[in-house]
């Protein structure tokens, strides 16, 4: 990896816990450990890392920059200087100036993690792929939950992921886990 490869990590805020901490049927449980260590992983490489945080307009929201539920979590941290986008929508890219800033600083790669899976980052992978970016995704780095049904009933979180994941594989990037991501990191620092 070099200079033109940034992690992208969306919206891993205090609200992902708190829906954990209720119960919610969740794929990933150490989904926060493989954000901190990508996190560190491009930090030690020098490699960029960008956030995207979500600051949703409906006062009902607990997904706000102005309440705590909206603050990153501790495993996503913005070190200092380190790049945050706030989006009103669910891709990054809309409304932010997430892509001026990455074609600004020369980057075409973007290694995702976050949450969640079936839609933010989702809909920020696919947005991403669609301007020419070359996007890997991080399988394991993901939070998922389960989610409601069309026809009724709830999906199961991991079923939702797989889904989620392989619809990105198919069409729009590469799913890796993170333990491939670290490695290429290594690889790239002892070369």
């Amino acid at each position: 990896m070099d200079q033109s490869t940034a992690l992208l990590i969306v919206d891993m805020q205090q609200e992902m816990a708190n829906v954990t901490a209720s119960g919610r049927q969740r794929a990933n449980p150490q989904a926060e450990e493989r954000v901190a260590e990508l996190a560190a992983g491009f930090r030690a490489s020098g490699l960029p890392v960008v956030h995207v945080m979500h600051d949703d307009p409906r006062p009902e929201s607990k997904f706000r920059r102005d309440l705590p539920s909206g603050q990153p979590m501790d495993c996503a941290l913005p070190a200092e200087g380190e790049p945050v986008f706030w989006k009103t929508g669910s891709s990054g890219f809309t409304g932010t100036g997430l892509e001026a800033h990455l074609r600004e600083a020369g980057i075409g790669k973007l290694v995702i993690a976050g949450g969640v899976a079936a839609f933010c980052v989702n809909s920020t992978a696919r947005s991403a792929a669609n301007l020419g970016f070359a996007i890997q995704v991080v399988e394991d780095a993901l939070i998922a939950f389960d989610i409601p049904a069309r026809k009724g009933g709830m999906l199961d979180a991991g079923q939702v992921l797989e889904v989620t994941l392989s619809a990105l594989h198919a069409g729009f990037g590469t799913v890796l886990p993170a333990s491939e991501v670290l490695a290429e990191l290594q690889a790239a620092a002892t070369a």
